[in-house]
């Protein structure tokens, strides 16, 4: 069982959830609350700045990528992206040799790689931007003096019952830097629209934007290196000093240096906490439909931590474990409803149900490979085994990591970031994401 300070945690965070739902409920039944602009963070959550240097071994930066919304990226850079090596081939012979608590350590900063003033040393990057204004401030800026990886690229989508949470917040900063280490991956934290302001389906629809902006960025930035300064469909395409960004003769469409540098999107991997895994689950239906359309981005798995399934037949968690921790069924019901459509409120809604009947979307054959991690005490436990009990009928990879012992969002909730079960759920999900980001020859065995 959770332990005392657990428990007496959870009461007290059910209290101000509970009350912060029904305050929006009142506002949104008086107000409205509709903004198609949207907010992606709460003004009383406390959040963490983001830091271009690589503090901790990370580097981190916020994008606002689309000026109609308030939708945002925060990128989480790892430091093994400057070694022109990848950490994977000189620890592939004793990775499985290490203790877990040191496992972490293969995927982690290179203590070899230069020091800041060092990587800083060339005022303009491999596209010819200058960086003269990233250096002011000590931030990370690529060189084309020096050789660098590319690594995968990790969509995270957060949890906080659809009415909170954001991409800057402190735990999900702490939580996407060490997901960033462990699996050696940019992680791009989506900062997508909360709910009442904006409902279903904005925040699902700022996933799939996300994932074309990522392919955008990679075509941009391919374009830019083989073609210079030359005219494209009647376009002039110009390599401006604008914030260290290649933009076209508009002003639009900027490419972002570090995905340029360092990104590999044809290894994208999903990973949704809570509700954001319900985002993470719909992000993929969305690229299977789009198929080639998508490329270069190809998503080769998901990660569905605790999702915020609901159904309108209950399972047996959903009765026995009504009343657990954190996000119990009545609270989780309020959040539903502030997110659902008044007129679509159903908890067999497809963003709701996954193995709903009216499903839409491509069959559950050509979704990726699903990693889903559930807790023993979470109500919602049930129905994600069964969705991913059913991607196994149909021959899709997903297996279950399931904890003992612990409660909904028990790796990425603030109290319980630090405690070992959070550090070794991180290990796990980095061990099985990279069956499928490794570079092809250079697998792991497991």
């Amino acid at each position: 069982m959770p332990g005392v300070a657990v428990k007496l945690y959870s009461v007290f965070f059910k209290l101000l959830l509970k009350h912060r739902l029904q305050n929006l409920i009142s506002i949104s039944a008086s107000d409205g609350l509709s903004d198609s602009f949207g907010v992606s963070t709460r003004s009383d959550e406390s959040v963490a700045a983001a830091n271009p240097s690589f503090t901790d071994g990370v580097a981190t930066k916020d994008i606002h990528i689309d000026p109609m919304t308030s939708l945002t990226v925060r990128i989480f850079l790892p430091e093994s992206a400057l070694s022109p090596e990848p950490d994977s081939l000189r620890h592939k012979d004793n990775y499985h040799s290490q203790p877990r608590s040191d496992r972490r350590h293969s995927y982690g900063p290179n203590h070899n790689s230069p020091a800041p003033e060092e990587r800083n040393e060339s005022r303009r990057n491999s596209y010819g931007c200058n960086n003269e204004n990233l250096e002011s401030y000590g931030g990370y800026a690529p060189s084309a003096k020096r050789s660098s990886r590319k690594l995968p690229v990790m969509l995270q989508f957060h949890g906080g019952g659809w009415v909170s949470g954001s991409s800057d917040s402190a735990a999900n900063d702490f939580f996407c830097r060490r997901i960033a280490k462990v699996c050696d991956v940019i992680v791009l934290a989506v900062g997508y629209r909360l709910a009442p302001e904006n409902r279903y389906p904005a925040a699902f629809e700022d996933g799939v934007k996300v994932l074309n902006w990522l392919g955008k960025q990679a075509n941009l930035a391919d374009c830019c290196k083989s073609l210079g300064n030359r005219r494209v469909n009647g376009v002039e395409v110009k390599k401006l000093n604008v914030q260290g960004q290649i933009v076209d003769a508009f002003g639009a469409s900027m490419v972002e240096p570090w995905l340029a540098a360092h990104a590999d999107p044809s290894r994208c991997v999903l990973l949704g906490v809570s509700c954001g895994g319900n985002i993470a689950d719909y992000v993929a239906r969305k690229a299977v439909e789009a198929g080639k359309l998508l490329e270069p981005v190809k998503v080769v798995a998901q990660v569905l931590m605790y999702p915020f399934f609901i159904g309108n037949n209950p399972t047996q968690s959903e009765i026995k474990l009504a009343n657990s921790y954190f996000y119990d069924k009545p609270v989780s019901v309020l959040a539903w409803k502030l997110f659902l459509p008044e007129k679509e409120f159903d908890f067999d809604h497809p963003a709701a149900n996954p193995l709903a009947h009216n499903r839409s979307g491509p069959p559950l054959k050509l979704m990726p490979p699903t990693l889903t991690v559930v807790a023993e005490h979470d109500w919602m436990r049930d129905r994600a085994i069964a969705y991913s009990e059913e991607l196994r009928k149909v021959n899709v990879d997903s297996p279950v990591l399931e904890y003992k012992d612990a409660v909904h969002e028990f790796a990425t909730l603030d109290m319980l970031l630090k405690t070992p079960q959070a550090q070794a759920c991180a290990e796990d999900i980095a061990i099985w994401v990279k069956k499928y980001i490794s570079i092809r020859g250079h697998e792991f065995s497991y």
